[in-house]
């Protein structure tokens, strides 16, 4: 299997979990899937840009697909050492963070925990195994705006 069929089974998860739930339609989600395809975005960013769902709703959906822990970076306060491990331009990049490290594992929160090439290419970058947490987008853009200079 690719990771583009991974890519179609993960979204359709999403959407049904979504429906399930009553937070979007049938009708909604083939709107949403329609877009997918020319933009090229995750599903869940597609459904908030068209105002059908809030982050929150997709972070909900993602934790009952995958079983990520959800964490509010607001509380955290991370080490500047630790900040060092991950090139600010990928933590931009792929919206990944570091909170913590317990000797080889490395704590991360990401907006999208199910892409495996970037758990890989992190691992690598870093040394480390993650083991990853899932924020809403906007709540890791605002930890990066808070512990990464802007021009960095």
């Amino acid at each position: 299997m690719t990771t583009h069929d991974t890519n179609i089974i993960k979204k359709q998860l999403l959407g049904q979990i979504l429906i399930k739930r009553k937070l979007l339609t049938k009708e909604q989600l083939k709107k949403a899937l329609e877009v997918q395809g020319k933009e090229k975005k995750l599903l869940g960013d597609i459904i908030v840009e068209l105002g059908l769902l809030e982050e929150r709703d997709i972070v909900l959906a993602l934790i009952m697909q995958c079983g990520f822990p959800y964490i509010s970076l607001s509380k955290y306060a991370i080490d500047t050492d630790l900040l060092r491990k991950i090139p600010v331009d990928v933590v931009r990049k792929y919206k990944v963070i570091p909170i913590e490290q317990v000797g080889n594992i490395l704590n991360v929160v990401m907006s999208d925990p199910l892409d495996l090439s970037v758990k890989e290419e992190v691992e690598q970058i870093t040394g480390c195994k993650l083991a990853a947490f899932i924020a809403t987008r906007s709540e890791i853009e605002e930890a990066i705006g808070r512990h990464y200079k802007k021009g960095n």
